[in-house]
């Protein structure tokens, strides 16, 4: 080893050292080697630490700090602190820390591990590290965690971390950083339309379709037709990309930062040439110009963005966005090389062809066992015969509104072959539209599928954490036709309507079903635990996995189904025609491939493809004991029973799995042996033999925790693996705002807190009513994530009362947010009463148990008492979801829009009086029926209003004055059908119950369903709806309101599932306010005692400021709380120093306060308060504590 009277030089590179000079072993020490071609040049440190640290010159400015933390050696927390105060921005600290904490792949965490993600914390720094060991330990043969990379918020986005599979003789992997630069050659990319530059009117005055383009010809014929006239219109009103990179590939980079630049290098060109102070400050401010045009770009495109994001969007999206917004991009898409059969292939096309081939491998014949293959071939012998086409109202042709709403729901995704865009759709004109609807009814009619809309184009995405050398580790995303995809939209409306309305689905199948979800399996699961712990029985369960699932689905299969279901005509041999052999390529860049077959699965890429592989596999879970239950989301299977004794929960299960395998034998799925687990749930005492299970001849592994959709499981269902788990992956996610809040274009607290509600709060939500279930203790753990998530959004100072954290920042505590979760999960199945665990969740059973055995946790049901009883809410009834109507049935009722055109603050009450009087002559064989509804504070009415008699009912008091108003049509509507009215016109003051009925098909009220239903009973009446404004002195609106208002009737008490949520949320909001009325010696209650929060200012930097003075926690007031000092004393006044002695007290600043605040009696509520002024700002500035803040 090097000694310290030994000097060691490497050719090219300069070297620093700090040797530890204790002991006469080799220990300790650290160095640094740089390249002579770098500038650089050493920092001196004044620590105790092993450290050294350098400055080196790159686009900017870099320090690199190497650390050596010895094991087993107490270091001190301020030591730490001292020597990242040392350090200029931005920074790297790497090196040997010997702390371990899953935080950063760890399987347990250490007091080193905790010092060190609290020093992360504290300065707010990000850690890069990626979870790949990095030491090897010789002695137990196992691999570690221990060097660390840790840096600035800035430095985040042009590094990436990894780590060399090679020792190299050493104990430790070499840490690489790379630096993602933005000068390299990119490949070329697809070429595509640029929608924000779009022409539309243009496109629409272009493209008109006409029924002469479909009637003629064969099906492709006018297919090809329609998709040449579309995009011929595209491409002369919409422009396209070249398929280049600009070197400067920065997405806000506009003509104005162009033009700016260009005028910013002239400047600094003259300037060169002619060193003059006029030319000097013209470049001066070029250049102050260029950086401003620059900033508010940046800042336009990241806000256009944030607003764009939802709970939907993932976290590598969001950090993919910000990279690109900072020049950094990573290629994906592209790959740029194979191993295959030990060959290097780096062709482009021939990569293509090498995983095409893999692919269509996969879902051909072949890849099934030789059982079912000779299965296959004797079954699809037998005909499916679809015929003859009984007069089922599913198999009439579509109608307009069907392809509206298809429409509607279409998402903008990429293209298929034929280059159309669901944009181009959204914008053709009604006579196109109706032109499309007409080739899609002779689709329908004919029996025949294009052939163009069997291709696809497939592009190769790497799967996480696999070698991207095997072409068997890429998913393929397939791109399909979006005509063919609009068709398949409303085809599968029509299925899933008609499988809903026969109850053909399990009643455990949860996947992409109306009201249905994930949450619904995971409770099923828990509460079934829940309840064999407390009555001390095993629960053993079994996770199974299908390999390759969606590509082997067996087509012949599905079409069998169909069949048995009873499907006749139109629908089925759509779907038949559907299901013919498919084509792909695959696309490198801008490289296609050769043609591929996909013989067999569900198209990739295609809507139907989901619901045809909920139809095959819903059979599998079909044959079970009577003692085994089971839950089923798309393909993700569990089956679960519970007993006494573990001989028969083995032989239940045992036959389950074994009819399980029979099935998937006779329908071409394969279970996978080595992802298939079984977890055995027990907390009796003593020693339990695990259950041994087998599936295909081989042993299912028995495990002690599993993740099942979304959710980790242990045997004793504490959670605590699950919260972990999820504390590690939120504080990775927090590193995204951690970056935006050091920028001046992201930094903004709107923006910061909607990406944590999106990416890091909607993580934390879901699962709430099962993992909520975990000891209070537990969930503690993730408390650390909130708070830290809500100071970085607010800029407030580390030391600020919890309490006021979320009153500034607008958001409740995870405790309170998980009771409103809950509840609103328990409404929800209360309003549905078909779903599985209504009753369960309804009346919960084994409640004696839990009352006496109070160290079980009880089950969902029984928790929920405990939450409303904690609300003060009590219990009142839901009124259960109406079915919905078929999608081929029109929901179009008849409107008057007299008075729509009227705006009415700038319109006098007597232009609307005259104006009725004329509607009312020329609708005078019309019955005038007037509706109103009323809320007060404990007060809801509806009230009809006949021509000789009044209707008016109250209603609960959550209910909401919009379902007041929809009730009062309601009432109107049920007291005609006793009348023999031949003409009516019902008028309301109520827009939003006007546009309800207008949507009825897509209003989730169900107050609006009963509406449209009752409409259409009424056959005999013909029945318009009109709005009108309120309050105006129509006379019978008048009426309406009185009755309204003064209603003491009721027929029944319910509320709406809409109600029941918004009358969680503001009993939510009671109790945080009572919560918060107890902190009346806090600080910020004093100048703001409710909890609605504060808006934003735009500079971020003044914002952080007014923040931390209102809570009153500042880095001058309160630094000494984090390095155990003595608190600050004021010089002049000899006291504490704090927010109010700076700004209404000390007598040293008096003659500044009176300049900037004018008033002799100031109070922080004038100067903090909802309405702050500027002069704040300049008060701090003046008296030189700005900057200390």
């Amino acid at each position: 080893y090097l000694k310290p009277n030994l000097s060691a030089k490497f050719k090219n590179y300069i070297t620093q050292r700090n040797d530890f000079q204790q002991g006469s072993r080799a220990s300790g020490g650290v160095a640094c080697l740089t390249s002579c071609q770098i500038p650089s040049k050493p920092i001196l440190l004044n620590t105790q630490l092993q450290a050294v640290a350098i400055q080196i010159q790159l686009t900017r400015r870099i320090t690199i700090c190497y650390l050596y933390l010895p094991p087993r050696v107490h270091i001190e927390k301020t030591h730490l602190d001292e020597l990242i105060r040392q350090l200029p921005s931005p920074f790297f600290l790497l090196g040997d820390f010997n702390g371990h904490n899953t935080l950063w792949g760890s399987t347990d965490t250490n007091p080193r591990g905790c010092q060190i993600e609290t020093l992360v914390e504290d300065h707010g720094l990000c850690l890069l590290n990626d979870n790949s060991y990095t030491h090897f330990h010789q002695a137990s043969q196992t691999f570690h965690t221990i060097d660390l990379a840790i840096c600035s918020p800035s430095l985040v986005p042009y590094w990436k971390f990894s780590t060399c599979t090679n020792l190299f003789n050493s104990d430790h992997f070499p840490i690489v950083l790379t630096y993602v630069k933005n000068d390299f050659p990119f490949p070329k990319r697809p070429v595509k339309y640029i929608f924000e530059k779009a022409d539309w009117p243009l496109f629409e005055s272009l493209c008109q379709l006409t029924p002469s383009m479909v009637d003629k010809g064969s099906i492709d014929v006018a297919v090809n037709t329609i998709t040449d006239c579309i995009i011929s219109s595209a491409d002369n009103s919409i422009p396209k990309t070249s398929g280049n990179i600009p070197k400067l590939c920065k997405p806000w980079w506009n003509t104005e930062c162009d033009t700016c630049q260009k005028t910013l290098e002239k400047a600094w060109y003259n300037f060169r040439r002619y060193p003059t102070t006029h030319n000097l400050i013209k470049f001066k401010k070029a250049r102050a110009k260029f950086r401003q045009i620059r900033r508010r770009s940046m800042n336009t495109t990241w806000c256009s963005y944030v607003n764009s994001i939802t709970r939907q969007v993932s976290s590598k999206i969001v950090w993919d966005k910000v990279k690109k917004i900072f020049g950094c991009y990573s290629d994906t898409q592209n790959i740029s090389f194979l191993n295959y059969n030990g060959q290097v292939i780096s062709d482009a096309k021939e990569i293509g062809n090498v995983i095409g081939q893999t692919l269509s491998e996969i879902s051909s014949e072949s890849s099934y066992p030789n059982d079912f293959i000779a299965f296959k071939k004797c079954e699809e012998q037998k005909s499916v015969d679809f015929l003859p086409s009984y007069a089922e109202d599913y198999n009439s042709t579509f109608s307009y509104h069907e392809l509206k709403d298809a429409l509607r729901k279409s998402n903008p995704t990429s293209p298929g072959p034929d280059q159309i865009h669901n944009n181009m759709l959204k914008h053709l004109g009604e006579s196109s539209l109706l032109t499309i609807l007409l080739l899609f009814n002779r689709i329908w009619q004919e029996r025949v599928f294009p052939l163009s809309w069997l291709k696809a184009i497939v592009v190769p995405i790497p799967k996480p954490g696999k070698d991207k050398q095997d072409p068997n580790n890429y998913r393929p995303i397939a791109l399909t036709s979006c005509l063919s995809k609009l068709l398949e939209r409303m085809v599968s409306a029509r299925l899933m309507h008609v499988l809903e309305r026969s109850k053909w689905f399990i009643p455990s199948q949860s996947g992409f079903r109306r009201r249905r979800g994930t949450i619904d399996n995971l409770l099923k699961l828990e509460t079934a635990i829940r309840e064999a712990f407390v009555r001390k029985k095993h629960l053993v369960s079994i996770f199974f996995d299908i390999e390759k699932a969606y590509d082997r689905t067996w087509r012949y299969g599905i079409l069998k189904d169909l069949s048995d279901i009873g499907l006749k005509g139109n629908l089925p041999l759509f779907i038949k025609n559907f299901l013919q052999t498919r084509i792909f390529q695959i696309r490198i860049g801008n490289i296609l491939s050769d043609n591929f077959n996909q013989q067999e699965g569900v198209p990739q890429g295609s809507v139907l493809s989901v619901l045809l592989f909920i139809i095959k596999i819903n059979g599998i879970v079909s044959k079970l004991p009577a003692y085994v239950n089971s839950t089923l989301f798309v393909d993700d299977i569990q089956i679960h029973c519970a007993g006494d004794d573990m001989s028969f929960i083995q032989r239940q299960l045992q036959m389950a799995i074994n009819n399980m395998t029979d099935w998937s034998s006779k329908n071409g799925f394969i279970f996978s042996p080595q992802k298939t687990v079984c977890m055995h749930f027990c907390r009796r005492r003593g020693l339990h033999p695990d259950p041994d299970f087998q599936l295909n001849g081989s042993p299912i592994p028995i495990v002690q925790e599993t993740k099942f959709l979304g959710i980790i499981f242990d045997t004793k269902l504490t959670f605590r693996s699950h919260i972990k788990h999820l504390k590690t992956n939120c504080i990775r996610t927090l590193n995204i705002m951690k970056v935006l809040s050091s920028t001046s274009w992201g930094a903004d607290k709107v923006s910061l807190m909607r990406i944590y509600s999106s990416l890091v709060r909607s993580k934390l939500d879901y699962g709430v009513p099962v993992y909520g279930s975990a000891a209070k203790s537990t969930l503690k753990m993730l408390d650390s994530v909130h708070h830290q998530g809500l100071r970085i959004a607010t800029g407030a100072f580390r030391t600020t009362p919890i309490p006021s954290l979320h009153v500034i920042s607008g958001e409740p505590s995870l405790e309170l947010r998980r009771h409103r979760l809950s509840l609103s999960y328990f409404y929800k199945i209360k309003s549905d009463e078909s779903h599985p665990q209504h009753y369960k969740v309804i009346n919960p059973i084994f409640g004696s148990l839990f009352s006496v055995r109070l160290s079980f946790t009880p089950t969902f049901g029984f928790r929920i008492g405990e939450i409303l009883r904690y609300f003060e809410i009590e219990d009142f009834p839901v009124v259960s979801n109406v079915e919905d109507p078929p999608p081929w049935k029109e929901t179009q009722l008849d409107f008057i829009d007299d008075f729509l055109h009227f705006f009415k603050p700038s319109t006098s009450d007597i232009v609307f009086q005259q104006h009725f009087y004329d509607h009312r002559q020329h609708y005078s064989d019309y019955i005038p029926i007037y509706t109103d509804g009323s809320k007060s504070d404990n007060h809801v009415g509806s009230a009809a209003v006949f021509p000789d008699f009044t209707i008016a009912e109250t209603l609960h008091h959550f209910c909401s004055v919009y379902t007041s108003e929809l009730y009062a049509i309601y009432l109107g509507l049920l007291k005609i059908s006793t009348l023999n009215f031949k003409k009516a016109i019902i008028y309301t003051d109520s827009r939003s119950g006007i546009n309800a009925l207008r949507s009825a098909k897509h209003n989730n009220h169900p107050l609006v369903m009963k509406c449209f239903d009752l409409h259409h009973t009424l056959k005999n009446t013909k029945i318009k709806y009109c709005w009108i404004p309120g309050h105006v002195g129509i006379p019978g609106n008048e009426r309406a309101d009185k009755a309204a208002k003064s209603a003491n009737a009721s027929r029944e008490a319910f509320v709406p599932l809409i109600d029941a949520l918004q009358a969680v949320k503001l009993s939510q909001h009671r109790v945080w306010q009572r919560i918060w009325d107890g902190q009346s010696n806090n600080k910020l209650y004093k100048i703001q005692p409710s909890i609605k929060g504060f808006g934003n200012l735009t500079i971020r930097k003044h914002d952080v400021i007014l923040t931390r003075l209102r809570v009153g926690h500042t880095f001058l007031t309160h630094r000494h709380l984090l390095h155990s000092d003595p608190a600050p004393i004021c010089n002049g006044c000899n006291c504490i120093l704090s927010v109010e002695h700076i700004l209404c007290q000390c007598k040293n600043f008096y003659s500044q306060r009176q300049a900037h605040f004018g008033a002799h009696i100031i109070d922080l509520i004038d100067i903090l308060g909802t309405n702050p002024g500027v002069n704040v700002f300049t008060f701090l500035k003046e008296v030189q504590f700005f900057k200390f803040i």
